[in-house]
């Protein structure tokens, strides 16, 4: 579990999947720049769920939740890209809860966490080019932008920018 000030980033459960699929997944615009498709339908977050607790039990990603009351908002995750070297696996919040400071309180956590868990000396974070409150993000928390690379959405074989960052820790 990581914390912050108004966060926790914990394991879901599945009781998570109505606050999740409410506040997240049925959202276009919260699935807009990441890899995944919206949910449209209960029984569909269900299963979204279950799959969601296997994946983390072998992977250092978390449900986000508001800790004045643990409703889920979102997720995000870290993973070791080489020796010393990680890099989130994506961080995405509902559409009600950006711009709302939650996502640098997000990305500082999961640096934190790789520098004191794991010895991270560099992290690295990655965004799509037209996504600008995630590239104001990195910039805002002093990542440098090290490279550019053309890349085709899965979902709809759309071409995209994908940017990369770095921060040495």
């Amino acid at each position: 579990m990581l914390e912050t000030k108004d966060l926790i980033l914990d394991k879901a459960k599945f009781s998570d999947w109505e606050g999740m699929y409410l506040n997240v997944w049925s959202h276009p615009e919260s699935a807009r720049y990441m890899l995944w498709r919206v949910t449209t339908s209960e029984s569909d977050a269900k299963v979204r769920i279950q799959k969601t607790i296997e994946y983390q039990k072998d992977h250092d990603t978390y449900i986000v939740y508001k800790k004045a009351d643990g409703e889920p908002i979102g997720f995000a995750g870290v993973e070791q890209l080489a020796p010393a070297v990680y890099g989130e696996t994506g961080i995405c919040l509902g559409p009600a809860y950006v711009g709302k400071g939650f996502g640098k309180q997000i990305l500082r956590a999961l640096i934190l966490y790789c520098k004191e868990n794991f010895g991270a000396t560099e992290f690295l974070y990655s965004t799509r080019e037209k996504n600008v409150l995630s590239n104001r993000l990195a910039v805002s928390q002093g990542f440098t932008l090290i490279s550019s690379e053309q890349k085709i959405d899965s979902r709809d074989a759309q071409p995209y920018n994908l940017l990369k960052y770095s921060i040495k820790l």
